[in-house]
């Protein structure tokens, strides 16, 4: 059972909004008020996450692409404008390099092409081994640090909150599912270039998590994409300046995909 939010004229265009991890589809509601006016905006929790069951299978990437798929077909898109923050983001890429054909437009927000270092997957084993062994809380608390620019913390308490609570909400067994995922997903950078539809990098200027040299990395690598670094934000853009990054987000699919 996939648990998904679609609001906005039918005939419009689709934007498909894919969440991080370890959050859930209710990250994007600041964009669903913006964008739905004017577009179909559909959001779902990745399998796992926030309402969608976990399944019995091994996550990977491969099966987020799939669930993705498989989604779309239910509701009969054919072809949708996809946007994907950090782990969305990597679903995105992944699933627009194996099926471009459904896909008229990309987003990627606080994300990467490049696989994980064998840094990266050591913290993230680590992480799992913390999980399994005193529960998420901890690992929640940490990763909240790393998640906002440093102003926000004065600034952006609600906002933080909210995320806290998204996070607390996935199960330990999830998060360290998803985490194995993560670290054993492929590079999505030396496809790059062969991708033809108009794509939008976003990124927060104070992102730590997936800098801004990782963004300026894609943009070099792909051809019809511009790159807006997103003011006062770090990993989770969207959240700490909705502003900015819904501008942006609306200006790119007035620009490509004019609704009237």
């Amino acid at each position: 059972m996939v648990s998904y939010n679609d609001e906005g004229p039918a005939e419009a265009p689709v934007v498909l909004f894919i969440h991080g991890f370890p959050f859930n589809k209710s990250m994007w509601n600041a964009q669903f008020e913006a964008l739905k006016p004017t577009n179909r905006v559909i959001a779902y929790d990745v399998r796992g996450h926030g309402n969608s069951e976990a399944g019995t299978e091994d996550f990977s990437i491969e099966l987020f692409v799939e669930d993705l798929l498989g989604f779309m077909d239910t509701l009969q898109l054919d072809q949708v404008i996809l946007c994907g923050l950090s782990m969305g983001g990597y679903i995105a890429l992944s699933a627009i390099e194996k099926h471009p054909e459904r896909f008229s437009g990309l987003i990627l927000s606080d994300s990467q092409c490049l696989a994980d270092t064998p840094e990266a997957i050591e913290k993230r084993m680590a992480a799992i081994e913390s999980i399994r062994e005193k529960g998420a809380e901890l690992y929640v608390e940490q990763s909240i640090q790393n998640l906002f620019a440093a102003a926000s913390f004065e600034t952006k308490q609600m906002e933080i909150g909210n995320v806290k609570e998204m996070m607390s909400k996935t199960t330990a067994q999830s998060m360290c599912n998803t985490l194995h995922a993560l670290s054993v997903r492929k590079e999505t950078c030396s496809k790059l270039s062969e991708l033809t539809v108009p794509i939008l990098i976003l990124v927060g200027k104070e992102d730590k998590i997936t800098p801004p040299k990782v963004a300026r990395l894609m943009l070099e690598k792909t051809q019809n994409s511009t790159l807006t670094i997103i003011e006062d934000a770090a990993h989770l853009a969207n959240i700490e300046n909705p502003h900015d990054f819904n501008q942006q987000l609306m200006e790119f699919i007035d620009r490509y995909f004019p609704s009237h």
